[in-house]
Order: C-alpha cells, then sequence, then structure tokens
C-alpha cells in the first residue's frame, strides 16, 4: 500500500513542479493580450480610423479650393520686325520673358445638395466601419474563448488519463505481488502491463493534441508560439440565457446586421447624389495675380499688370443620352438589393439563433446526465478496486470499470466544453461581448 502512495504523491509533487514553472493564462488575460495584438483587429481598427478621419466637410467638398500659382516663360531668339513705314528691325539673341502669378479661389456653393448627401454618406461609412471593427473584435473573441476552454477540457482529459495511469500502475503491482505469492498467473502480469502501456499511449497522444493547440493558441493571441502557460482548469456555462431575449439583442446589435441595414443608408444616399445631377451647379470663383514681361525688340519693353478677378458659372446637363435616368434606376436597384440583404440577414439571424439555441439547451442537458454518470462510475471504480484487491472480480471486469471511469470523466468534459461553445456561438450572434 505505501508504494501506491508514493506513487499517487509523487504524480502530485510533479504536477505542481510543474504548474510553478508555467504562467497560469486567466481568460480576460489571452483575451486582452488579442485584443492588443492580434493583426486582424489592428488593421480593422486602422480602417476604421480611416473612415473616421474621411468625415470631414472638405472630403465632401463643401469648402473653397484655394491654389497659388507661379509660371515663368523665357525665350533666346532672333527676331525681326517689319514696320508700316518698310523699316525693318532686327535683333539676334532678342530676350523674352514673362512671370506671371497669384492666388486664385474657387468654391462650389450649390450642386443640388449633393455636398450634403456626400457628407452624410461619409458618416455613415465611419459607422460602417465601427462595425466591422466590432465584428472582427467579437470574431476574435470568440476564437480566443472557443481556444481557451479546449484547452481547458484538455487539460482535464489529461488528469482524467494520469489517474488512470496511477490506477494501471497499482493494477500491475498487485498482479505482480500476486504472481510471486502464486495466486495469480504470468497471463495477469502481462494484461495489466499491456494495459498501462496502452493509457500511456492514450496519455502521450492527449499530450501532443494538448502542446499543438498551445502553440496555435500563442498565435491567435499573436505571442510567441512557444511561450509556456496553463489554463485555469473550471469551465462555467452561463444557464440563463433566453431565447427571445437573445433575438431581441441581436436585432439591436448583431454587427452583421448592423453592417447590412448602415449599406441601406448609404445606397439610400447615392441615390440623393445621383439625382443631385439634374440640379444646375454654380460656382464662384476669384483671385489676385500679377504678369510682367520683357522684350528686346517690340513696340514695348516692359509691361506688368496686377489687380483682382472674380466672377460666377452655373452648369446644367440638359441631356447626357439618358444616363441620368440609367443611373438613377442602378442606384435605386441597390436599394432594393440592401432591402432583401437585411431581410435575407435577418431570417439567417433568426434561424442560427433558434438551431444554436436547441443545441444549448441539449448540451445543459447532457451536463447534468454526464456529471451524474461520472459520479455513478466513480463510485463503481472504487468497489471494483476494492474486491480486485481481494481477488474477487477477474482482470477484465476490474478494467471495464476503469475505462468506464475514464470515459465519463472525458464524456463530462466534452459535455461541458460543447455547452460553453453552444454558449459562446449564442453570444457572439447577440453581439454580446463578455467573459462570464
Amino acid at each position: 500500500m505505501t508504494h501506491y502512495k508514493f506513487i499517487i504523491v509523487s504524480l502530485f509533487f510533479l504536477g505542481f513542479s510543474n504548474a510553478k514553472a508555467q504562467e497560469i493564462l486567466t481568460l480576460e488575460s489571452a483575451v486582452k493580450l488579442a485584443l492588443e495584438n492580434n493583426y486582424e483587429i489592428k488593421i480593422a481598427s486602422n480602417n476604421s480610423l480611416i473612415n473616421t478621419t474621411n468625415v470631414a466637410v472638405g472630403n465632401a467638398g463643401m469648402l473653397p479650393v484655394v491654389s497659388a500659382t507661379v509660371a515663368a516663360n523665357n525665350r533666346v531668339q532672333n527676331s525681326s520686325q517689319t514696320l508700316q513705314s518698310g523699316v525693318v528691325n532686327s535683333l539676334d539673341n532678342a530676350k523674352n520673358n514673362s512671370l506671371n502669378y497669384g492666388v486664385n479661389l474657387d468654391w462650389t456653393v450649390f450642386d443640388g445638395f449633393k455636398m450634403f448627401a456626400k457628407l452624410d454618406q461619409l458618416k455613415e461609412l465611419q459607422k460602417l466601419g465601427e462595425a466591422q471593427l466590432k465584428q472582427t473584435i467579437l470574431t476574435k473573441i470568440s476564437a480566443v474563448t472557443s481556444t481557451y476552454f479546449d484547452l481547458v477540457q484538455q487539460q482535464q482529459q489529461l488528469e482524467a488519463l494520469d489517474s488512470t495511469i496511477v490506477i494501471s500502475n497499482q493494477r500491475l503491482a498487485l498482479a505482480q505481488n500476486r504472481f510471486i505469492i502464486g495466486k495469480a498467473s504470468k497471463l495477469e502480469v502481462l494484461n495489466a502491463q499491456v494495459d498501462l502501456n496502452t493509457d500511456k499511449v492514450a496519455l502521450l497522444r492527449q499530450k501532443d493534441l494538448y502542446a499543438n493547440t498551445k502553440i496555435l493558441f500563442n498565435q491567435i493571441l499573436a505571442r510567441d508560439t512557444k511561450t509556456n502557460f496553463k489554463v485555469i482548469d473550471a469551465i462555467k456555462v452561463d444557464a440563463a440565457l433566453v431565447l427571445n431575449e437573445l433575438t431581441a439583442l441581436a436585432e439591436k446589435q448583431n454587427p452583421q446586421l448592423e453592417a447590412q441595414i448602415i449599406a441601406l443608408k448609404v445606397a439610400e444616399l447615392q441615390l440623393k447624389q445621383v439625382k443631385a445631377n439634374r440640379y444646375p451647379t454654380v460656382r464662384l470663383n476669384t483671385g489676385y495675380n500679377l504678369s510682367e514681361t520683357q522684350a528686346s525688340l517690340g513696340f514695348a519693353t516692359a509691361t506688368s499688370a496686377k489687380g483682382l478677378n472674380y466672377g460666377f458659372s452655373a452648369a446644367l446637363n440638359v441631356f447626357d443620352g439618358f444616363a441620368q435616368n440609367r443611373n438613377e434606376k442602378i442606384a435605386q436597384l441597390q436599394i432594393d438589393n440592401s432591402k432583401l440583404t437585411i431581410e435575407q440577414q435577418n431570417l439567417a439571424l433568426q434561424s442560427q439563433l433558434a438551431t444554436s439555441f436547441q443545441t444549448y439547451i441539449t448540451n445543459l442537458e447532457l451536463i447534468s446526465l454526464e456529471e451524474k454518470n461520472e459520479a455513478i462510475a466513480k463510485q463503481n471504480l472504487a468497489i471494483t478496486l476494492d474486491k480486485f484487491k481481494i481477488g474477487t472480480i477477474t482482470t477484465l471486469e476490474f478494467r471495464t470499470a476503469q475505462l468506464n471511469y475514464v470515459n465519463a470523466k472525458v464524456r463530462n468534459s466534452n459535455a461541458q466544453f460543447q455547452a460553453k461553445l453552444s454558449e459562446i456561438a449564442l453570444k457572439e450572434l447577440a453581439g454580446i461581448i463578455n467573459l462570464n
């Protein structure tokens, strides 16, 4: 009996020393790292910032355009002039220089209210960028949370396999002792050794899967994939979700549906801009310009002028080959498509919520059932182990009880994990960002 206690104590302290060497990563810390480091979130954040920067009256065409110009022209040429009197004036390498510079302003003061529709459209595009950023964040939080609890259930499976190896070691030691005193055959020892090796193989494969999932998780967190850590060994499922409440939240804050509604507003504002082309465009212009010229040959060797100029222009599209009608029809069809897309998204969202909620309810029932199964299997294993020690049951019966217990623990862990995945999926559809 002392030998068995030594095995259990050794495994406990081995696990304790490994845990001390590893970072205990909480879900909150993991999400924080993902939000800070993830490349997709950074890109979506920058795109949202671009849309925010574009919301400006100048970008909508409401402000005047002021330009400063300067132009200098210089010529050297052989010139000849014949006057009416018959006198001929000629000069080789005659220089002609001109310099023009000034400031000009051009301002569109009316364009059929297109500029106002453009500004409103830029604001809607800003909201669209925010919705897309929210979708990226929601998706990433869901991925982080799902992978985190995948690691939790894998840790639980490792613990289950560790416990079965302890039991298999006990069984092997018992078989060897019974063989030594002549109460068991060599076959019983060999069977115990084979089962122990089988358990070790299962543990090794589970460790490999666990290690690879940790590498994937580090990649999701955008940090060194070799970073060692351990997750908290608990899965808490929110069992209080209500379908009607989730549906109401999804209609208000689901990012994909929100993006489609914004896209409809953008299409409507695009139609306003197209219709604005039916109205005249009025522009004001003014400027202050200076010009100087110098000539080596001619009636005037130097001239200069400076002063203010101003005016306005108006233009109206009278006929453009029916392009205006065509553009308006296309813009209206885009609005119709946006409305259809919203209806389609609404229907898909309701369907996803209904199916996900049904899976969620089923998984909650499975948790209750698997918890009972694990308790029964644990009790059965304890009784079977006592009977095996006194030799009243066969090794096959003991092995069956042992496997039933391990499988019950694994199924219970997996049921909790699947229920958590259902909860995460429902909250993502409803646009809920929390870590409960």
